[in-house]
């Protein structure tokens, strides 16, 4: 069932359920859902009360996972529009061209094409190529600094993630949304290590956050520029 608690001027909803279980525990998802499970009986004034009590928490976990939802607005794909590349603002050229073709000169985004609807098919592409390269180039060195800690991730895959920037699967895969290439360098890194430390902590304990900030410092900095830059 789904119920709701008011906090400040936010409202947080959940889905409950009861199970045969001795503890009352809260969940909240990369996706931003909050789940509770209470034990069988258990008084919906209690329920409440401890999740009033988990707000600061709860509102906590939600905005750090914000951070890995990809927000940027509708682009249109026309000359003069301004895209982003490894963090820096670069603006569209569209040619007619034979010969289909995009890379970028000085401060412009230059794409050739003879047909102006396939711009945006051309530029996703060209985005996912360099991705692709980038991220193994940025990953490489980082992956080596984990080995200390006796992990390494099996393979690093792109991903189209409409609602996250990275993830790690239980079986080590690291997956990164191919639209973080949009971000500055210490953006990118701090996703990856961020995906790295879950190869240790799969959770997001104490003892994930002080790993995090141990191979990172200032991850909080490039978080918040994340959020920033890509809102």
């Amino acid at each position: 069932m789904k119920d709701t608690i008011q906090f400040g001027s936010a409202t947080i909803e959940y889905l409950l359920s009861f199970s045969e279980r001795k503890s009352l525990g809260i969940t909240v998802t990369p996706e931003l859902e909050v789940f509770v499970k209470a034990p069988e009986g258990t008084a919906m004034e209690a329920i409440r009360a401890r999740v009033k009590k988990k707000a600061p928490w709860i509102l906590k976990q939600q905005s750090f996972f914000l951070s890995f939802h990809p927000k940027m607005p509708a682009r249109r794909y026309v000359s003069g529009e301004t895209h982003l590349y490894m963090g820096r603002q670069y603006r569209l050229k569209v040619t007619q061209g034979k010969k289909e073709a995009v890379h970028y000169r000085g401060r412009f985004i230059e794409v050739t094409t003879a047909r102006k609807e396939k711009v945006e098919t051309l530029m996703k592409q060209w985005y996912r190529e360099k991705a692709k390269s980038k991220f193994a180039e940025l990953a490489e060195p980082l992956i080596q600094r984990f080995k200390k800690y006796g992990v390494e991730p099996t393979a690093l895959y792109l991903q189209d993630m409409p609602r996250r920037w990275g993830s790690c699967t239980p079986k080590g895969k690291i997956i990164l949304n191919p639209e973080l290439i949009k971000a500055p360098k210490p953006c990118i890194e701090y996703v990856i290590v961020h995906e790295l430390c879950h190869l240790v902590h799969h959770d997001h304990t104490q003892k994930f956050f002080d790993l995090q900030t141990k191979e990172m410092p200032d991850w909080p900095k490039w978080k918040d520029k994340l959020e920033r830059l890509l809102a």
